[in-house]
């Protein structure tokens, strides 16, 4: 059977999945247009304000629509933050303290966290640097989230759990909403006053509710993935409970300036325009995942999550097994992408990461991630991470070439 062949195979078994993610995608269209119609928005917010960015009414009815959408009491949605990474950081500092304890019930987490923890590196004012604990709760040896030890794991100083919902570069079930929620309930019935932080990165819209919907006290992602709708060129958000967003927002700027600062540079036609695409752009991307599982697990080939199994983010692991064939699929994605297919993806060194990566990025956007692209670090069992893809015939276009490159397991 050629490419083509299980490329077809794969869509006509994948139907029944696909009608689903249409009926989620309109039930969070319609959570957005309802917040767009409450805060009655105009073209009179598209305008932007330089400068200190004062009285900037567009970004302030754009934090009420996303707080409204996220379910959450407030929101700042910022072009000044460079990524999620930033947000987080800017979340992470705003509400620990020196004697403060962090803990991550989710394993370790994403790459790039860990100099901002103090993990690795030296000298950069981490938060181990400025005096905050930080405690792993290990996952079960089946990649899930320790419940038992959950259960006692709140100490009196642990003021903050970190919650990642997606898998980052670990092969375990990123979280659901359900997961998410049941955390939430553990950790405030042993203290009702440690805040539960949710990393939200690839997660806004795989289902019908956010973390804040069921009781996170704040979370923070990127508007390059999710939430920009492909369209946002830059930005990063945080939404919660009002005190705790506007700490992480004197993060970003500096106290007494907090979220009342910060310039749109004409960027709010674009901040309202994604978060509008958002939810249909998500439901592509899970069409494409969906699509890269199936194809992968028949060649042979682990992947996570597995073909018909419910999306909790916007990434689909593939285990390659060598450094040869996760250089070449991603060779392979980066010749099928709009944007500088003539280039050859090499492995090397990234900030923040820990080892080499490769990455195939042919996105309008630079580091766009809910833009079709593929990355994956140098390391055992070599696995590609696929994400995003604004329409999933572009997926099948890249698979089919991909499928001929490396061939089945």
């Amino acid at each position: 059977m050629n490419s083509f062949e299980q490329l077809l195979g794969a869509e006509q078994a994948l139907s029944p999945i696909f009608s689903g993610i249409d009926a989620q995608v309109k039930q969070n269209l319609k959570r957005v247009l309802d917040a767009f119609r409450r805060h009655r928005v105009g073209a009179h917010h598209f305008a932007g304000v330089s400068g200190y960015g004062h009285d900037d009414m567009g970004r302030e009815v754009l934090d009420q629509v996303f707080a409204d959408v996220m379910g959450a009491e407030a929101a700042a949605v910022r072009v000044q933050f460079v990524s999620g990474t930033h947000a987080i950081a800017c979340a992470l500092y705003g509400v620990l303290r020196p004697g403060d304890e962090m803990l991550s019930v989710v394993g370790s987490p994403y790459d790039t966290l860990e100099e901002v923890i103090g993990l690795r590196g030296q000298g950069q004012g981490s938060l181990i640097d400025f005096g905050i604990q930080y405690r792993e709760l290990p996952l079960t040896g089946e990649g899930l989230v320790d419940w038992k030890a959950l259960s006692t794991a709140i100490k009196d100083n642990t003021r903050l759990v970190l919650i990642q919902r997606s898998c980052g570069y670990s092969w375990r079930p990123s979280l659901s909403i359900a997961e998410i929620e049941k955390i939430v309930y553990l950790v405030k019935q042993q203290n009702p006053n440690t805040v539960c932080f949710v990393d939200n990165c690839y997660g806004e819209f795989i289902e019908t509710q956010e973390p804040t919907h069921v009781g996170a006290d704040l979370m923070a992602g990127s508007l390059i993935k999710n939430p920009g709708g492909t369209i946002v060129t830059a930005g990063g958000y945080v939404a919660g409970k009002a005190d705790l967003v506007e700490a992480a927002a004197c993060r970003l700027t500096a106290p007494g300036i907090g979220s009342a600062g910060g310039a749109t540079f004409d960027q709010n036609r674009l901040l309202f325009q994604g978060l509008f695409l958002a939810p249909q752009m998500v439901g592509e991307a899970m069409k494409g995942n969906h699509l890269t599982a199936y194809v992968f697990d028949k060649l042979g080939y682990p992947v996570n999550p597995l073909p018909l199994a419910p999306r909790r983010d916007v990434i689909q692991a593939i285990k390659l097994g060598s450094a040869a064939k996760l250089i070449a699929f991603c060779k392979t994605i980066q010749q099928h992408s709009p944007i500088d297919s003539y280039v050859e993806p090499i492995p090397c060194e990234m900030p923040g990461y820990e080892s080499q990566v490769v990455m195939a990025g042919g996105t309008f956007i630079e580091g766009s991630t809910l833009e079709f692209s593929a990355d994956g670090p140098l390391r055992e069992p070599y696995i590609a991470f696929c994400q995003g893809g604004t329409h999933w015939s572009h997926v099948a276009i890249a698979l089919e070439a991909a499928i001929e490159a490396i061939g089945p397991a």
